[in-house]
């Protein structure tokens, strides 16, 4: 392993659910003018969601808070069902920016549901992706966060049942619940392939395998990003001290005191640009050489969808759909 320096962990930073889910609000701010509407946080990152503010995007809560036809997006977390009829009911012009693989999670709970399976959704309770997860049926759905979850379970036929999980969630927490499922219900329903995201598993992979020639993790992204905890998690998993950072400015020097190789990863919401502020802090604070670790590169894109052909009024800061 190098000496003294800063190294960083490939791949990092934005996966293509987030760069899709951007895209698409900038892509509405351009076509129809300020202000959209987002309903929750578009993905879990502060300078992401500054930055789009700044150009007219509007955060919102509830729905209840946007004006009657205004261009409403649906974040990349997803939404639940009553949450899409809510808008119709409301009169939003609504877009979804859910990740497809997000998508791919709710396809499957629905499938679950029809053939009379009880869902379980291995996740952390009350995020946005789970709730959304929960709110695509009105089946038997519960949601297991921890072992204590599974030993409460009340399942109506143990041979019916199948599970989905949160696809930010660390794969060593998710694999270590997924395996008392199967020892509770033999005959449990598994998804062909890990509702996990490539993104979050090759990031957590590339920090697991960084961890342990290093001697303190900075790990960038926002404190309510799930992936961006569990790089940190993956990190002090491996015995060292790891610390979640917004920006450049939480970065307290005394947790680098003796440290001489500093590991720097990002979140899949964390744009790299932050990164590279955090570089020259290092760089300023005294480990000058910068050290690229190999990794996967990842080729995964998205097509952003086809926007609906809303007609934007701007003198009503309301939109209608264009007739024509």
């Amino acid at each position: 392993m190098h000496q003294k320096g800063i190294f960083l962990a490939k791949p990092r930073g934005f996966c293509a659910g987030v760069k899709r889910a951007i895209a698409i609000v900038n892509e509405a701010l351009d076509r129809y003018d300020a202000p959209v509407y987002v309903l929750h946080e578009i993905v879990h990152n502060t300078h992401v969601i500054n930055g789009l503010a700044e150009k007219g995007a509007i955060f919102v809560k509830t729905l209840e808070e946007i004006p009657k036809g205004s261009v409403t997006i649906f974040s990349a977390h997803g939404v639940a069902q009553i949450i899409e009829d809510q808008a119709i009911i409301l009169g939003l012009n609504t877009i979804d920016a859910i990740c497809p693989l997000v998508s791919k999670v709710h396809r499957r709970v629905v499938r679950l549901n029809k053939i009379d399976y009880d869902v379980l959704v291995i996740g952390h309770k009350g995020h946005p992706e789970v709730e959304g997860t929960c709110g695509r049926v009105q089946g038997r759905v519960q949601v297991i966060s921890t072992a204590e979850d599974i030993l409460k379970l009340h399942i109506k036929d143990p041979t019916q049942v199948g599970y989905v999980t949160q696809t930010t969630l660390s794969m060593d927490d998710a694999g270590e619940l997924i395996g008392l499922l199967k020892n509770k219900f033999p005959e449990i329903s598994a998804p062909d392939r890990t509702d996990i995201c490539y993104a979050t598993q090759n990031r957590q992979t590339a920090v697991h395998d960084l961890a342990g020639k290093v001697d303190v993790f900075l790990v960038v992204g926002s404190k309510n990003s799930s992936n961006s905890n569990r790089l940190r998690e993956v990190a002090e998993k491996s015995g060292i001290q790891a610390y979640l950072i917004d920006h450049v400015d939480e970065i307290n020097s005394f947790w680098l005191q003796n440290a001489e190789k500093i590991g720097v990863t990002a979140g899949a919401s964390a744009p790299e640009i932050l990164v590279q502020e955090v570089v020259a802090w290092l760089k300023a604070f005294g480990l000058t050489t910068v050290y690229e670790i190999d990794g996967v590169t990842e080729l995964t894109k998205f097509d952003l969808p086809e926007l609906p052909n809303f007609e934007y009024n701007r003198h009503s800061n309301v939109t209608c759909q264009n007739k024509t």
